[in-house]
């Protein structure tokens, strides 16, 4: 297929999603990436982080976190100098997501809005906060869009409260932000040409194929496990959709969540091949904000027990990947 046609398919691909946006919330669009590049924010420093004996899990994976000191308190019992108060006070949760992460974080071509599973995340956080209703969390949310490599130093340099945005609990980012509990499992698959002969990363790295994966994920950091192939590293998911689109690479790697968004937007691909890495997400919050951590917790708790997390996830996700309940929270996290 040339590139002219790849490109015709693309385009043809979008344009019935597109006029359906309005309908199921799980089969929006998000808007083509236009305009400059994100503002890079530079980490405080440049120190090498390495996992610790004792965090040394599975594959460097260190889903617990610190446990909530009590019941969720109402939004007008904050403890007072609280990180929620300072939000409060502030009028606004500053957040880093993805605007093109279909399913996750997306903007929706005609209402404008960036919608997903983990913007209905970050509403829940707002509304805990503020004390608003569902239609109100949204214009309480203060959107800063990022791309993956943006996601820590962004909550370092204290522009954003909190980051959800598909990322991977583990140990060396433990020693540079603070996660909540675990809010959803995902695993690293690999998203193909629907025509292409290749139905798994191992047979990828056989071949010395050519795969995009997104620069600043755990994806690209799996790629040494793979030395046969030919690594490119582009700043956004999208970004590697198109080169797939474009013949550039044979494949893209990602999770498991990212591809079945890439895959609803471009039905002419495939995801193959098994999970071959264990991805819990957790939502970034900076280190020496302990208290906000077990503040999210506390609210995560109550979205596992009360439905809500279901409903989010039934609404965004089910039809796509299929039926799946909370992931068990995991404590034990002692504070430094």
């Amino acid at each position: 297929m040339t590139v002219r046609a790849r490109s015709a398919r693309a385009l043809l691909a979008a344009l019935p999603a597109l006029l359906i946006a309005g309908c199921a919330g799980g089969g929006r669009l998000p808007a083509a990436v236009q305009g400059s590049a994100p503002t890079t924010t530079a980490a405080p420093d440049t120190q090498t982080y390495s996992c610790p004996a004792d965090e040394a899990e599975a594959d460097g994976v260190t889903p617990k976190s610190y446990e909530p000191d009590g019941p969720l308190p109402s939004p007008s019992s904050l403890p007072a100098g609280s990180t929620m108060v300072e939000i409060r006070d502030r009028g606004a949760l500053r957040i880093g997501v993805s605007a093109d992460t279909l399913l996750f974080g997306a903007r929706n071509p005609l209402s404008g809005q960036i919608e997903g599973f983990d913007i209905d995340m970050l509403k829940e956080v707002a509304k805990a906060i503020f004390g608003v209703n569902d239609a109100g969390a949204y214009d309480l949310l203060d959107f800063v869009v990022i791309p993956y490599s943006q996601r820590i130093p962004k909550l370092r340099s204290g522009e954003v409260d909190i980051v959800a945005h598909t990322m991977t609990i583990n140990c060396v980012r433990w020693q540079q932000i603070a996660f909540s509990s675990e809010y959803y499992q995902s695993g690293q698959r690999v998203l193909v040409e629907a025509t292409s002969p290749y139905t798994s990363i191992d047979e990828l790295d056989a071949a010395g194929a050519t795969v995009c994966v997104p620069d600043g994920s755990t994806n690209l950091e799996k790629m040494a496990d793979y030395p046969g192939i030919n690594t490119v590293a582009l700043p956004d998911i999208s970004d590697c959709l198109v080169a797939l689109q474009a013949g550039e690479v044979q494949a893209i790697t990602g999770d498991d969540t990212v591809l079945a968004g890439l895959k609803k937007q471009d039905p002419a691909t495939a995801v193959v091949g098994d999970k071959f890495t264990f991805e819990p997400y957790g939502l970034g919050i900076a280190a020496e904000h302990v208290d906000f951590v077990k503040f999210v917790n506390a609210l995560l708790d109550e979205m596992r027990t009360d439905g809500r997390w279901q409903a989010i996830y039934d609404r965004w996700l089910l039809d796509t990947l299929g039926p799946q309940t909370p992931p068990t929270e995991q404590y034990g996290r002692v504070e430094k």
